[in-house]
Parts: structure tokens; sequence; C-alpha cells
């Protein structure tokens, strides 16, 4: 499969808790960071619930 590399680019502060919650799932923490994932569609379905919080790239 191919991968997707996700930058957090806006902070959590002030957003739900489950989009919080979500983000840490991603395995991101504070701004600008990155994390390189395996696309599949349970992953498909968390970036979409905090799209407006992140970057995705091919990796």
């Amino acid at each position: 499969m191919s991968q997707v590399k996700i930058t957090l680019t806006h902070s959590v502060i002030g957003y739900t808790k489950d989009q919080q919650l979500t983000v840490r799932a991603l395995g991101l923490g504070k701004i600008r960071t990155s994390v390189v994932k395996e696309d599949n569609p349970t992953l498909r379905g968390m970036l979409h619930k905090v799209e407006h919080l992140i970057k995705v790239e091919k990796a």
C-alpha cells in the first residue's frame, strides 16, 4: 500500500475532545510535527475528522 505523510498545522486548543484524541492517536503532538503512516480506510476516516488541523501528502 501507499504511505501518507501527515503534518499537524494548527493547534488543537479549543477543539472538541474527540478531535484532540484523534490527533494524538495519529501520533501528532506539537505543531509542525510529521508522521508517515500506511494509507488505509481507517486512517482516511481519522484524517477526514481532523482535516482542518492537518496537511496530508504522499510519502
